[in-house]
């Protein structure tokens, strides 16, 4: 004689739909001041160039804000000092090169030519190409990620 299962419990409850479930997450550490780990925003920079080659503007407003080249002008602008971290925002608020002022948007120019999709370095290599100049980032403050 077999005994029958016990009424209240399944067979197999760790089958295998258990472990294709797919969790969404739903909150962050970057930009949270109120939780332990303080990770604020600091700048947002997303450029349109419109038509127009990123390079080329990017190279003309630097002669238009009065340098010699971009390593003048990275030496000359107030940059952030300190690395951050990036997030891209594909969805963030995008603005046009025609819409500021060549100094502002030089600025923006300097800051996106030296992150990568995850990192601002100010010491790393400026690299402008149409890829770096055309992402749409946040920049947080890594300082208290490891408070």
């Amino acid at each position: 004689m077999t005994a029958a299962p016990a009424v209240g419990y399944g067979a197999n409850s760790g089958g295998p739909r258990s472990r294709s479930r797919i969790e969404h997450l739903g909150t962050t550490v970057l930009g949270n001041d109120d939780s332990p780990i303080r990770c604020p925003r600091i700048l947002r920079v997303a450029l349109d160039f419109g038509v127009h080659n990123p390079l080329t503007v990017a190279r003309g407003l630097v002669t238009a804000c009065g340098y010699d080249d971009e390593e003048e002008a990275r030496r000359a602008v107030a940059l952030p000092a300190l690395p951050c971290i990036c997030r891209v925002n594909p969805s963030g608020v995008v603005t046009r090169i025609a819409d500021l002022a060549p100094s502002e948007a030089l600025f923006r120019a300097l800051v996106l030519g030296l992150c990568t999709q995850w990192q601002y370095d100010p010491r790393r290599p400026l690299l402008w190409t149409r890829t770096s100049l055309t992402r749409r980032l946040e920049l947080f403050e890594g300082q208290g990620f490891y408070a």
